[in-house]
């Protein structure tokens, strides 16, 4: 793995934005602790950007495929409209449970519906249209989970992709690892689409931002 920012920057842009609030601070430090990959946890720089295009976009359903311990869900749930939901989806029961003791803590609990389960087989159950999707789970299942789920997404809505460099991975010409292989794989099957505007982001490992045309 390579250090994309210098640690001097990550730093800096973590002291000159809006600190995340207490809940979030709760759950990053329990991660931090308690998780064996505790790098997997969005943070606070790129919490408060979820939290800002949120608001920005004022979703009323938004889509979230890998809830880890459920910091990302809380910061995109801000912006939700007052009839708005969050549904986030984790495939880890263990994982799920700890998110949603944090979710139940919340002033946006109830709108927060957490799923258990395979992504692939959950999808297909919501009948829903998404303004706002992220994901961030395994990254195999990136291609299928943009292919199963661009359909439901309204025109003009969004859809953000997490960790698209893969610690630096991507940048090599033939990547060994599965997950690095995989999201290579993403990145260029997005790049070559032309049913959607991308840009992409270089904030931590990486983000691409996409709106459906």
């Amino acid at each position: 793995m390579m250090d994309l920012l210098p640690v001097e920057l990550e730093q800096f842009t973590a002291s000159f934005s809006s600190p995340p609030d207490a809940l979030q601070q709760e759950i990053d430090a329990f991660t931090q602790k308690n998780h064996p990959e505790p790098h997997m946890l969005s943070g606070p720089v790129q919490g408060k950007l979820l939290e800002m295009i949120s608001h920005m976009i004022r979703p009323r359903r938004i889509l979230e495929v890998g809830t880890f311990t459920g910091y990302s869900a809380l910061s995109l749930a801000e912006g939700l409209t007052e009839d708005g939901e969050i549904h986030t989806l984790e495939l880890r029961e263990e994982t799920g449970k700890i998110a949603q003791g944090y979710f139940d803590r919340s002033p946006l609990k109830n709108k927060i519906k957490l799923h258990i389960g395979n992504a692939l087989e959950i999808l297909p159950q919501l009948n829903e249209t998404w303004d706002l999707v992220f994901i961030d789970a395994d990254k195999p299942g990136y291609i299928a989970y943009f292919e199963t789920i661009i359909g439901q997404v309204r025109k003009n809505g969004f859809i953000l992709a997490d960790n698209i460099f893969f610690h630096g991975q991507v940048f090599e010409e033939n990547p060994k690892k599965k997950s690095a292989k995989a999201i290579k794989e993403f990145n260029d099957f997005i790049r070559q689409r032309n049913d959607i505007d991308k840009l992409v982001l270089t904030i931590r490992d990486g983000l691409y931002l996409m709106r459906k045309l």
